[in-house]
């Protein structure tokens, strides 16, 4: 059915124990005319299957999709989506308007990750949904040359739930496939962006915001963070759309600062306070270097969100990456009011937890600080972790008492 790929000796361990991925050095030998994106089986040096997946040019040569000899078909698409749809009901996180939600004490949630790659089997694909859209981004060439498949799937498994669907893939796949792709809807067509994350309203901006439009991957830490905020003053460093500061704001924080280098998500921040707080007085908007920032601004807030961009995107960055955290913190340590709640993170998937929690430590020892624990913090359940690929495991934070 496929072409075939044969492993070398004793390099198919990893994948009988269900790891996902085949590196391009474990490879003996492959077909010649096997091009980017296609499906390929892959087999031991002696002949044994193990599995099937998408071939791509790379230190990741196949990203299986199935250890069972299956064809990659519409049946398979709507499998494996009907599989992560009930994983979202099962942990409560889809909650529409109108299905009761606001009767039952429960605050209605429109925004979650559908999809999240390995950790739902299907490696290189994210699907996120805001309200009645689905965005879906492609990691792999594979996942790409199969896009209007998984999108046919979505709407047989979604049905009336959703009404259309995103393609957003321009940055998030190599450019030396020279793919051609662009931006835009696979289905549907709304110019509607606004989702609701646990009864808060956000303006998802889709066509040209990062990731997919919004960072859904720190929901429960915003809740946490509302928990916290009441009579504080906050400080939400690389604030991005805003999120923390609109759910510090319903928290009952006595005062909001948001900061961010772009003026594009300052615009946004506002944005959103102003779809759930208009007129308040609360929250100020600050376009400027957090570094800058942070060293100008001293002893003004009792709750700190250091959130910033990947500062390790790759293993060689990591040195440089760890460094880039520890001097962050410190200015955090430093900033930071006695008695004040510092929300520190890093979505460095390099970065282990072990090494973010070293950074941090060096970082409250230079600052002279006596700092607490009192949450060590990750990725919600709508981006589950593949227990035979701990590489997925990426969001790490921690929720300090700073004295």
């Amino acid at each position: 059915m496929y072409k075939k790929i044969v492993l070398k000796k004793g390099k198919e361990e990893s994948l009988l124990r269900k790891h996902p991925w085949v590196f391009s050095g474990a490879i003996l030998k492959l077909d010649e005319t096997l091009e980017e994106g296609e499906l390929v089986q892959v087999y031991t040096h002696n002949g044994n299957f193990i599995g099937v997946g998408h071939f791509q040019i790379g230190s990741i040569t196949v990203r299986i999709l199935s250890f069972s000899d299956v064809p990659i078909d519409a049946d398979f698409w709507q499998s494996r989506l009907k599989a992560a749809w009930a994983v979202r009901e099962a942990i409560g996180v889809i909650r529409p308007e109108g299905d009761g939600a606001s009767t039952t004490g429960e605050t209605v949630n429109t925004t979650y990750r559908l999809v999240h790659g390995e950790g739902d089997n299907l490696p290189g694909l994210i699907v996120d949904v805001y309200g009645t859209t689905c965005v879906l981004q492609a990691h792999s060439v594979g996942m790409h040359v199969s896009r209007f498949a998984i999108a046919d799937a979505l709407r047989a498994v979604m049905g009336e739930k959703i009404d259309s669907i995103y393609y957003k893939s321009e940055t998030t796949l190599p450019y030396k496939a020279e793919l051609g792709q662009e931006n835009g809807f696979l289905y549907g067509d709304t110019d509607n962006n606004i989702a609701i994350e646990n009864g808060l309203k956000f303006h998802i901006d889709w066509l040209r915001g990062q990731k997919t439009g919004f960072f859904i991957d720190q929901r429960e830490n915003r809740s946490l963070l509302e928990y916290y905020a009441k009579g504080r003053s906050v400080l939400n460093m690389f604030c991005y759309t805003g999120g923390f500061s609109v759910y510090a704001m319903r928290g009952g924080a006595k005062m909001v600062h948001s900061v961010d280098s772009s003026a594009k998500a300052v615009e946004l921040t506002n944005e959103n306070i102003a779809l759930n707080f208009p007129g308040d007085n609360r929250h100020a908007a600050i376009c400027e270097d957090a570094f800058k920032y942070l060293d100008d601004n001293d002893g003004k807030y009792d709750l700190i969100v250091l959130d910033p961009p990947a500062f390790a995107k790759h293993r060689s960055a990591l040195k440089n990456g760890l460094r880039g955290y520890t001097r962050l913190n410190v200015k955090g340590f430093e900033r930071i009011k006695k008695g004040g709640i510092l929300f520190t993170f890093s979505c460095s998937q390099v970065v282990t937890k072990e090494n973010f929690r070293q950074a941090v430590f060096t970082a409250a020892a230079q600052a002279g600080r006596k700092v607490r624990i009192l949450h060590q913090i990750h990725q919600p359940a709508d981006h589950p972790i593949n227990i035979y690929h701990l590489e997925g495991e990426y969001l790490k934070g921690l929720v300090l008492y700073v004295e």
